[in-house]
This record gives C-alpha cells, sequence and structure tokens, in this order.
C-alpha cells in the first residue's frame, strides 16, 4: 500500500517525530544536541515555522511547531535532517543513514490536545527513566516554560500565554500542569496519530481539516472522504 503524503495545512499546529535507524543513537555528545538545536533554530527562521515544544531523546525527536506555509515543515526538517546526517557521519566516521526514514507528522487540534501534546514533550525523559524530574532534563523546552533558561528558538504558542497575566503566574501554572501528567488515553492519542498521520482532534475539527486539503485525514474508506466525519 502506497504510504500517505505527510499532512501539513499552514496555521495549525503540527505534532513531529524523527527516530533513529533501528532505534540507534543519533546523540553521542553535548556538542551533537547543541548542533541540532541551532540548526532547528536555524532553518524554523528561515522556513517560517514556530517552533513550540521539543525534546531530544538519545535515538529519536518530538517537535510541536505550526508553519506559515505548506512548504514550511517539510523545508526545515529536509534541511536539518540532511545537515546533521552529514554532521554526525563526519564526526563519527560513519557512513550512511541515520534516520528511519522520514519524520512523521500530524496536525493536533489546539483547544483539546496542544498543552497535553507540550507536557507529553516535556515527559519523554521522565517515561524513559532518565530523570525523575523534567526539569532535571537539558535537551528539552520544559525549563523555558517554567523559567529556568531563555530559549532563543522557541515561539511560545498563545494558549501558553492565556495560562496567566504574569510570567511567574504562566511559570507556575505550567509546571503545575506538566506535575499532573497526562494521561495514558491522551499519551496513546497523541503518539498514534503522528505515527499514523491522521488528525487529532474532535469531529467538527477534523471535519474543517479536510476541507482544507485533498489528503485525507482520518481513517475511513478509500478515495475523497465526505466532510460528514
Amino acid at each position: 500500500m502506497a504510504r500517505l503524503p505527510r499532512l501539513t495545512v499552514p496555521g495549525y499546529p503540527h505534532h513531529i517525530i524523527q527516530r533513529g535507524n533501528n532505534r540507534q543513537a543519533i546523540f553521542a555528545g553535548t556538542q551533537d544536541y547543541e548542533t541540532l538545536l541551532a540548526m532547528l533554530e536555524e532553518y524554523a527562521k528561515k522556513s517560517a515555522v514556530a517552533l513550540h515544544a521539543y525534546v531530544l531523546m538519545t535515538n529519536h525527536v518530538h517537535l510541536l511547531a505550526t508553519p506559515e506555509t505548506v512548504e514550511g515543515i517539510p523545508q526545515m526538517m529536509q534541511a536539518v535532517g540532511r545537515r546533521y546526517v552529514r554532521y554526525f557521519n563526519q564526526k563519527q566516521s560513519r557512513t550512511g543513514t541515520l534516520w528511519e526514514g522520514r519524520y512523521r507528522s500530524t496536525l493536533i487540534q489546539a483547544e483539546r490536545y496542544l498543552m497535553a501534546c507540550m507536557a507529553y514533550i516535556d515527559l519523554n525523559p521522565v517515561r524513559a527513566g532518565i530523570v525523575a524530574d523534567p526539569a532535571e532534563y537539558a535537551w528539552s523546552s520544559h525549563r523555558h516554560y517554567i523559567g529556568l533558561r531563555n530559549d532563543k528558538l522557541l515561539t511560545p504558542h498563545p494558549l501558553y500565554w492565556e495560562l496567566g497575566n504574569t510570567p511567574f503566574a504562566r511559570e507556575a501554572a505550567y509546571a503545575e500542569m506538566v506535575g499532573s501528567g497526562v494521561s495514558a488515553a491522551q499519551q496513546k492519542a497523541l503518539t498514534e496519530s503522528a505515527l499514523q498521520g491522521w488528525a487529532l482532534g474532535e469531529a467538527d475539527y477534523v471535519a474543517d481539516l479536510q476541507r482544507r486539503t485533498e489528503r485525507r485525514v482520518s481513517r475511513g474508506r478509500a478515495g475523497r472522504p465526505s466532510s460528514k466525519v
């Protein structure tokens, strides 16, 4: 069966996953993490993509981003992916592929899932047993949102600004939200939607997306779907 083209719609948040080939490590040291973040900052700006959240794990990466154009995310991911592979292969004296094929992504309904997706991203190192508290992990956006550092590559989503009227109030509310965790159902939905490429949201949201693209946005019969989702 042919793979679905990636679903990309300008102005909507996208959850993106890029894995190492065969789950192999894609970072060998601090410089590698810093290099990938610098590349993301550079190409997010060049591609007009607002990066809201990220986590760099040993063998995969999660991003939450909103593009201004339909080409934005593909351009950013292709540029970063190719350049990082060249850098990593040269540094490690290796050849061949580093990534597990193309990146996976989908759209998520901001009002229902964006903050949960940010918490899900932040909690990856906790679920993996690397740290007990997401604030202990250096390679995610969590510290920025709780006021422990200023991360230039990030563009907070408007829903983050609604958490409070002052920086302290927003940071405290965000820390409390992440501390409350993500339900197993939300975790499963966020993971599967990104890996499978189906939009994640309520029926009205999915129906509205379908009117904006020729590509199917949810599971259904083959062929062009009905707008009734």
